[in-house]
């Protein structure tokens, strides 16, 4: 799975057979974690039971626990896949881009894009979709969060360190932080309005605003 796309779509059916193929080894899993995300992509949804789930793939749901143990291990495998992408395009930005006001302002610019190409897995990075799930996925998601809030703080702290801050580690800090709230915000409002306000919008000017 290339982390700069949306979550991969299975290769479509060239003709009708009469006669179901079996699934080649993990692709079914890779079908189950499609329809959650495709699932949680429905504006206004509500919590997703693994028997949608399983109608929605025309499948019994003991053949999804033939492949993830409980619901919240399908949970877990597209948290996984959201921390595979951001962190892998956020530490080529780190070292690709060598200005650090851009490294803020790629990284802002990359998980915001991330939300709006995968609106199922923004309602995941914002909690929504993790209201009514089991508690150890709010705290992983968490995790992730805490995770790209340290990564903005390196270039947030070159950046304070450019323009002569006596206290660059404490300014990187605020302004990670910050920088943080602000694209949970944008991913929260995204979900709340059935996918109609882009977390993109306005961006150029919010990211002056926290450049300045």
């Amino acid at each position: 799975m290339s982390p700069e796309s949306t979550f991969p779509t299975p290769t479509d059916v060239a003709a009708p057979r009469p006669v179901r193929q079996r699934p080649k080894p993990g692709e079914r899993r890779i079908q189950i974690l499609q329809a959650l995300a495709a699932m949680l992509e429905q504006p206004g949804a509500e919590r997703v039971t693994t028997a949608a789930l399983a109608g929605r793939l025309d499948v019994s749901e003991a053949a999804l626990y033939r492949h993830f143990a409980s619901k919240a291990q399908m949970f877990e495998g597209l948290i996984e896949f959201i921390e595979q992408s951001l962190f892998t395009l956020g530490n080529q930005v780190i070292e690709r881009e060598s200005d650090p006001a851009q490294q803020v302002a790629r990284l802002v610019a990359m998980v915001l894009q991330f939300g709006e190409k995968n609106p199922g897995m923004a309602r995941v990075m914002a909690g929504d979709a993790l209201v009514f799930e089991n508690e150890r996925l709010a705290a992983r998601m968490n995790q992730c969060v805490d995770r790209l809030e340290s990564l903005l703080r390196q270039p947030f702290k070159a950046l304070a360190e450019q323009r002569g801050s006596p206290q660059p580690t404490v300014d990187a800090q605020a302004k990670a932080s910050i920088a943080s709230a602000f694209l949970l915000g944008r991913l929260h409002r995204f979900a709340r309005t059935g996918f109609k306000r882009m977390p993109n919008e306005h961006l150029d000017d919010s990211l002056r605003q926290l450049l300045a």
